[in-house]
């Protein structure tokens, strides 16, 4: 296993380090061509403008639609791309994704559903189709080190866990953030030119909304979660969280509605101070503002009787709840 040396945001020059890497990646890429898949986060962003510049046209980049992303996720990402002159086709595989997940709760066994599904079937095929031989990933030191000390398996790591992905998935690798932690990364992806609504986004995880559906993440489960992502990101924009989200407990809870016992859907609200995500703390939102989420979480979201926020740290807590 070789080691990652980080280059910190202190020491980061940035026109350095995007013209190094987009000679890395040309020179490693040659004549050949590369894909990457889009998900609108600061790191796959990163990565396709870094591809981009290194090798214009012969980088295929595609929006996977798995099913599981926020309110209109493709259309937005896409058409931010296309002013960049980046041209992202949108993939639609939300049968393959739901299929895979369906019966599934183990959270590391939804994470590798998701990665199987995303890397030898989904991609697979596109890799083959393209004729492409090196994979962009937009992989940061905090997912190497996660999937090192064994706190949840990242779905884009591969050296790290032994995997071979020449061998198990026909394609090479290439990782140009590994050494940057996501305050680098947003210094990258300004860089790069990527607007502010890019370069300032929140994380969003690699298993999307499946990660924030405690048990399985059935079609209606997700419906259920997106819709109150839609509330807590609208309420929350402004409040100079590192990362704020909304979850989907597993467990049926006690309510009332119309004078009548109701065994609802419980959420649960997480907002996070951090720099780098190794450490969190919960933002000390106003409690005006926790009732105001709550209220219209109740009244939007069909079937939710408990509305809750997390105040745990990380360490103990993560900032995703699986």
């Amino acid at each position: 296993m070789t080691m990652t040396k980080e280059i910190t945001v202190k020491d980061l020059n940035v026109v350095q380090f995007v013209e190094e890497k987009v000679k890395e990646i040309s020179r490693t890429v040659g004549d050949g061509l590369a894909i990457n898949a889009l998900s609108g986060g600061v790191d796959s962003s990163a990565v396709t403008m870094l591809g981009h510049r290194a090798l214009g046209d012969r980088l295929h980049t595609y929006f996977i639609d798995n099913g599981i992303m926020r309110e209109g996720e493709p259309e937005r990402i896409v058409a931010i791309f296309k002013k960049m002159g980046v041209n992202v086709e949108i993939i639609d595989a939300q049968d393959e994704f739901f299929s895979a997940l369906k019966g599934v709760t183990d959270p590391e066994e939804k994470r590798e559903a998701i990665t199987q599904t995303f890397y030898k079937k989904v991609f697979g095929r596109l890799v083959k189709s393209s004729g492409a031989q090196y994979l962009l990933q937009g992989t940061i030191l905090t997912d190497i080190d996660e999937t090192i000390a064994g706190i949840k398996r990242q779905h884009n790591v591969f050296e790290q866990l032994g995997i071979d992905p020449q061998a198990a998935f026909g394609y090479k690798i290439i990782e140009p953030l590994v050494q940057l932690r996501k305050d680098g990364v947003r210094k990258v992806a300004q860089g790069v030119g990527l607007p502010e609504e890019i370069y300032h986004r929140m994380p969003f995880p690699g298993p999307a909304l499946s990660a924030r559906v405690i048990g399985e993440a059935t079609r209606e489960r997700i419906a259920t979660v997106r819709a109150a992502t839609v509330i807590v990101e609208e309420e929350l924009a402004g409040c100079g969280a590192f990362q704020y989200m909304a979850i989907l407990h597993q467990d049926r809870v006690t309510g009332m509605r119309d004078n009548k016992r109701d065994f609802g859907l419980q959420i649960e609200i997480r907002c996070w101070d951090s720099v780098d995500a190794r450490q969190a703390h919960p933002t000390r939102l106003p409690y005006e503002t926790l009732e105001t989420l709550a209220q219209r979480i109740l009244k939007a979201v069909p079937g939710v009787v408990s509305v809750t926020y997390n105040i745990a740290t990380k360490p103990p807590s993560t900032i995703e709840a699986i």
